[in-house]
Parts: structure tokens; sequence; C-alpha cells
């Protein structure tokens, strides 16, 4: 289980923090660099232009001599002070105060003057600008780079090389889309070869076929055949058309988004028996099963493929009688065909399924391509289902081929 955040997987929400968090930063700065400002010509204000006070002038006996209201005029700075009096007789008089020396203290008159506008604002704006683009850019760097680097990857994949993936780093839609697109590129990689290798495998069983015809016609020489010769020309065609129909269904089956057929309720048990009919194999099914309980959703003619196939490789190799058992286990259908042939050695219980693959001694005399298991098992995946070979239950010489299919709902 994932300890990150749902909230911080979301790439946008990150660059969107991003920059918020940096514009939030600035207007801080901004702010404390406005206030600082304000506050200094609030005190310069408040020296240049004090309120008016009372001012009263008296003899040595204590007797007032002149009493007024006190205004400061404007001076320069270092110029001292100046006051202006109006006597309680209506007469003007003016004050003046030499300046009072001070020590100088570094450095504050120079911050008054940067923190001071206009200059103030220009110098702070343009330093918090720079922080702001500085610390901003390298987490944003980072957030796409990866999607720079998933941007090689499909130019790459897209000029031939597919075999190309790309890292799948994180929790957010960069990773997810990377964790796609190699999922995509490792499905087409696979289909690709998978297509190689069924036209390089389909040439090859194509001319078996094709060069016992052609070897049967020179051999007549313009003479008529004989009922053999022409059972054995027979049967050479039955095969190629056979394996022209398997390479389509195949090439069909492989593609996800083909049309093979329309999705219904099935009865598999129908099927099987008249499957079973043209093998004479026997049919079984447990006892006390309702008949819905071996229904499910597919395509029949496909399933009736899968059945087929099934049951003529068990004819093929099969030395005895032939079973297949239908029975419903949980919320699937299991149909299981065993025979008495030689069985299938373990390690070559997942190869069978491989197409054109056939078991070592297996000759093309015997039948069949190599194309019948890998068939079933492409019809089982279309239909959510799966296929596999095991032993015999009851112990005895053969193999079982057990169909899963999940019941119609």
């Amino acid at each position: 289980m994932s300890l990150v955040s749902p909230f911080s997987r979301r790439l946008y929400l990150r660059i969107w923090l991003a920059v918020v968090g940096g514009v939030a930063v600035f207007a801080l700065v901004v702010g404390v660099a406005w206030r600082i400002a304000a506050e200094h010509n609030a005190q310069q204000n408040a020296v240049q232009q004090p309120p008016g006070r009372e001012f009263v002038l008296r003899d040595a006996q204590g007797h007032p001599k002149l009493k007024g209201q006190a205004l400061r005029r404007p001076t320069e700075p270092g110029e001292g002070l100046e006051f202006m009096l109006e006597g309680l007789d209506g007469a003007a008089y003016t004050l003046e105060m030499s300046p009072r020396p001070r020590p100088p203290r570094p450095g504050r008159y120079d911050a008054a003057f940067w923190l001071s506008p206009p200059f103030g604002f220009l110098w702070v704006l343009a330093l918090v600008g720079i922080a702001v683009t500085v610390g901003v850019f390298p987490i944003i760097r980072r957030l796409l780079q990866r999607l720079e680097t998933l941007q090689r990857g499909v130019q790459r994949f897209g000029e031939g090389d597919l075999s190309v993936r790309v890292a799948e780093r994180g929790q957010d839609e960069v990773a997810d889309l990377a964790r796609q697109f190699n999922a995509a590129a490792a499905r087409i990689e696979t289909l690709v070869a998978s297509h190689k290798s069924l036209l390089a495998n389909a040439s090859h069983e194509l001319r078996s076929p094709l060069t016992r015809i052609r070897m049967g016609l020179e051999l007549m020489q313009g003479n008529a055949p004989s009922p053999n010769f022409r059972a054995e020309i027979l049967r050479n065609i039955a095969e190629l058309d056979q394996l022209v129909d398997e390479i389509l269904l195949a090439s069909r089956l492989d593609a996800r988004e083909a049309d093979v057929g329309t999705v219904e309720a099935v009865d598999l048990m129908g099927l099987a028996a008249e499957e079973c009919v043209r093998v004479d194999a026997e049919l079984q099914a447990e006892p006390g099963t309702p008949a819905d309980a071996l229904e499910v959703r597919g395509v029949a003619k496909l399933l009736r493929r899968a059945l087929r196939n099934l049951l003529e490789n068990a004819r093929r190799y099969s030395q005895g009688d032939i079973t297949m058992t239908l029975r419903a286990v949980g919320g699937r259908v299991e149909v299981s065909v065993c025979d008495h042939g030689p069985g299938v050695p373990p390690d070559q219980r997942e190869r069978i399924f491989e197409p054109f693959y056939r078991l070592p001694g297996a000759s093309e005399r015997s039948g069949g391509v190599g194309l019948g298991l890998a068939l079933v098992r492409s019809i089982a995946q279309r239909h959510d289902g799966a296929v596999r070979c095991t032993d015999r239950p009851d112990g005895a010489p053969g193999a079982c081929f057990v169909l899963s299919l999940p019941r119609g709902g």
C-alpha cells in the first residue's frame, strides 16, 4: 500500500502549489517591505510636521511675558529648528534653534534611503522576483523532466525500436502514463513478434501440403488418379484449407478490436453433446447440476471451435476412450477432456499452447500443425477464461485439458 497522499499524486496540483508558494513568499516579502517603508515615512512626516504646542515665556519673577501657539516651520535637514510664535497680543515672533550635533549611525540613512520609495520597492521587488524565479524553476523542472524522458521514449518507439521502455518513477500522472506506455509497448512488441512467428511458421506449414499436391499431380502424368491417390490429394487439400482457416482465426483473435461474432448465452452442454458425437467421445456431467449452471456468455462458434479442437487433439493421440466432463465450480464452468494417450511432460505443458509447437517426436503425418491448442487458449482468453493441461485424475496414462470459463450472468 502506498503511503503517498492522493493529493500529492496530482502533477497539476504540485505545479500549482509550487507557483502559489512562490507567489505567497513574494507577497509576504513585498508586504513587509511596504510596511517598513510606510512606518519610516510616517515617522519622517511626524518629525517634519509636528502638531502645534502651547508656548509660555516667563521672566525672572515667573510672570508670563509671551504666551501663544508654537508651530514648527519645515526646514532642510541639518539646518536646525525654527518655530513660529503668535503672542496673546496678536504679534508674531520667530524662534530659531541651532542644530544639535549627533554622532553618526552607520547605515541608518542608507537603509532609510533604500527602504523609502521609490528606490526601496524597485530593488526589493527585483530581488524577490529573482529569488522566486530561481527557487521555483528547479521544482517545476524536476516535475516535467520525466515528461521529456517519456517523449524521447515515444519518439524512439515511433522510429521502430519496439524494445524501448521508460522509467516508472513516482506516483503521479507522469508515472501512470509511463506505466501505460510500457504496457502498450510490450503488448505491441508481443503482437508484432507473434505475427512474425505466425507468418514464418505458416509459410513453412503451407509448403508441405502444397508440395505433396504438386508431386501427386506430376506423378499422375495425365492418367486418371487411383481412389487412394485421390483420397490423399483431398486430404492434403483439406489440411491446407484447415491451416488457412486457423491462421486467419488466430490473426482475428490477436486483434482485440476485431469482430469475431455476437456475444450471447451459450449452452455448453448442447455444444459438447454435438461435438462428442463427431469424434465418438463420452460426455459426462456431475449429477444434480442444473442446466443453467452450465451456461456461459460468449461467441457460440468460437466456443464450439475450442471444444472441437480439444476433442480432435485427444482423438489424434489417444489410444482408448475420450471423456468430456462438464461441471460448475463456483462462478465458473470447467470442461475437461481426458484421453488415454502418451500424456504431456510437465515441462512441456505450457509450450504446447504456443502457435506451431509440436511435442518432440510428433510428425506432420499424425495430423495438425500446432495451432489447435493455441486457438483454444486464445478463445479462452477472449472469454476471460483459461485452459491448462494436467494429469488424469485417476492416475492412468494420458492427459486432461481443462477449459475454465466464467458463468453467464
